[in-house]
């Protein structure tokens, strides 16, 4: 690593925001600030002469965040890093669009990864991977957050990048109800290795690698997802299996449960480009009260018989 002192300003003291600062700070030649809303220092003064601006904030707070800082004096040499996991709801844009379309010369990179905020509070090792079509600045990146027990990686996929930490969240809430219903370990198997080529679908269409969804922010962030209590979007779909409503498991949680949002956005856009969506569509009928956790399951295990590699079915 270089001995030279990296400026990082982390937007965003929720769970994942402290906890990428931990990671950066454990870097002792990294110059760390965080900020949130509430702040007594402004958002300007922590981001002077910042070479690394990470906005860790919820999906809804993207627009807001970046509108703050056109209004401030930034170089055109600074990183903007993007750690949010979800689609806008008008527009179906992933964060790194809306950061690339807003700050069009500026480099842009995505981190996402099997990353659970209390487990890297722990200092339990993990690894993750940082993503931008600018490979320095993907670098530059990678080595302010890489250390003895969190591991980096490098790829020039954002897009499939992002959207492997974005659609997981969906069938994170599918396997809460596994879960919760306790159809035991044949189903959850199944609905995991199904749940991959639905994610890969989505994330061809929209221009993203397949090969991208094999690796850490892709399979390695839906297991981890998909099978934790940690996980902010399982405990809703366990929630739901055991009768909750939404409104109760959301006010319960605390926080924001990105998948909810996603599986809304994910019918648009499967009806626009005509993805077959199984899972999510069975996990969108079921946020928004159209059916129940048990009914859900029957409809899975109804659909037409096909060989199992044949996406062709757009349902």
């Amino acid at each position: 690593m270089s001995d030279r002192e990296n400026k990082l300003t982390i937007i965003g003291a929720g769970l994942w925001g402290q906890a990428l600062a931990i990671l950066a700070k454990y870097n002792q030649q990294n110059n760390v600030k965080i900020w949130s809303r509430r702040s007594e220092e402004s958002l300007a003064s922590v981001v002077e002469d910042a070479e690394v601006i990470l906005s860790a904030v919820s999906m809804k707070g993207v627009r807001a965040t970046i509108e703050n800082l056109k209004a401030i004096n930034i170089s055109e040499d600074t990183i903007f890093v993007t750690a949010t996991k979800g689609l806008e709801t008008k527009t179906t844009l992933t964060p790194s669009q809306i950061w690339q379309t807003s700050f069009p010369n500026h480099p842009v990179a995505v981190l996402s990864g099997p990353n659970l905020s209390k487990e890297i509070e722990q200092g339990l090792p993990a690894a993750t991977v940082i993503s931008s079509e600018n490979t320095l600045a993907a670098e530059t990146v990678q080595e302010i957050f890489s250390s003895d027990f969190f591991r980096v990686y490098v790829n020039t996929d954002p897009i499939g990048t992002e959207l492997g930490g974005t659609l997981k969240n969906v069938m994170a809430i599918a396997s809460g109800v596994c879960d919760g219903l306790a159809l035991g370990t044949n189903a959850k198997s199944a609905l995991l290795t199904r749940a991959l080529p639905e994610m890969i679908r989505i994330g061809q269409e929209l221009g993203a690698s397949a090969e991208t969804f094999f690796g850490l922010s892709g399979l390695g962030d839906l297991m981890a997802t998909c099978d934790s209590p940690l996980s902010r979007n399982y405990r809703v779909g366990y929630g739901l299996s055991q009768g909750k409503t939404l409104e109760q498991i959301l006010e319960e949680l605390g926080s924001t449960a990105e998948g909810v949002n996603t599986a809304n956005v994910l019918v648009e856009l499967a009806k626009k480009y005509r993805i077959a969506i199984p899972i999510s569509r069975q996990v969108y009928r079921l946020i928004n009260g159209k059916t129940t956790p048990q009914e859900a399951v029957k409809e899975l295990m109804a659909r037409d018989l096909k060989a199992e590699f044949d996406d062709l079915d757009f349902v």
